[in-house]
């Protein structure tokens, strides 16, 4: 099985997520800008069809996402999620029908480029699938003390680059714990069957923060610009679900002189987002 089955899955995941995004922002963007934290915009968006379609979208991801984390590391398939963003500016550009520049083109060969540099050379390995209880009593906490500190602070800014920047970050650690807790519910439907996966704890948990991050992930997309909400999200899940993937499964990275390559292909990866996240600040 190795690891081309869960880069398979990811890379559907990825492609979904990315249309999803490009659907969401449209119909995000036709509903009044929002002051506060309101359960009302996702009433205001199921009014619009382009966001339905994107929520099924959502779930096609979610259905790739669950057979990578499946067969793959967290540390591995998290991070091939980055390529989201350069997916949802290609789509964007054929939804409209314009041309992406050379520049453009330059950036998203630096992400691809980067994303597999860092990979290759951290190699991620282990496929842990049973968390012991006193890991996730842990984690959970603080991955809520988290969301809940980068939510106030963002929602107490008015719309702009400071909230954009704390939502997008909020959103970034309910994806990656909820990639983490859909690996463990994976597992138990795997391992005992229907019945359990809807009586085990973590199936409900992982679909808690996963709505947490879709109400979160409009409110960023609301809140400010995308350059920058997009680098917070894409480059805080990758960082989180690594950092989880090694404390709850306790997966491992390549070290020594491998952290050269590592560095230099995050690096790639960062520069490409983040010029790719300011040309995406003037796509529809």
């Amino acid at each position: 099985m190795g690891v081309v089955l869960p880069v398979l899955f990811a890379l559907f995941a990825a492609f979904s997520n990315a249309l999803a995004t490009v659907l969401q922002r449209r119909a995000a963007l036709t509903v009044p800008q929002s002051e506060g934290f309101r359960f009302g915009l996702v009433l205001d968006l199921l009014r619009r069809p382009v966001w339905v379609v994107g929520i099924l979208a959502v779930i096609a991801a979610g259905a790739g996402q669950a057979a990578a984390l499946a067969t793959g590391a967290l540390a591995l398939v998290q991070p091939l999620f980055v390529l989201e963003l350069p997916l949802a500016l290609l789509i964007a550009s054929l939804l409209t029908r314009r041309r992406l520049p050379g520049a453009l083109w330059l950036a998203v060969a630096g992400v691809v480029a980067g994303l597999g540099v860092a990979l290759v050379a951290a190699s991620p390995a282990g496929n842990r699938t049973d968390v012991p209880t006193e890991r996730w009593v842990l984690a959970l906490p603080a991955c809520a003390v988290i969301v809940a500190l980068l939510s106030f602070a963002g929602l107490r800014r008015p719309p702009g680059r400071s909230r954009a920047v704390c939502l997008g970050a909020a959103t970034a650690v309910c994806y990656a714990l909820t990639a983490a807790l859909m690996k463990s519910a994976v597992h138990v439907l795997d391992e005992h069957g229907i019945g359990a996966f809807f009586t085990s704890w973590e199936t409900y948990a992982f679909g808690a923060s996963g709505i947490c991050a879709l109400l979160l992930l409009e409110h960023a997309m609301q809140g400010g610009p995308l350059v920058a909400s997009q680098p917070a999200l894409t480059l805080g899940d990758a960082s989180i679900s690594i950092a989880l993937g090694v404390v709850l499964y306790e997966e491992h990275l390549r070290s020594g002189w491998w952290l050269l390559p590592q560095l230099l292909g995050v690096a790639l990866v960062c520069a490409g987002v983040f010029a790719l996240s300011r040309a995406g600040e003037g796509a529809p």
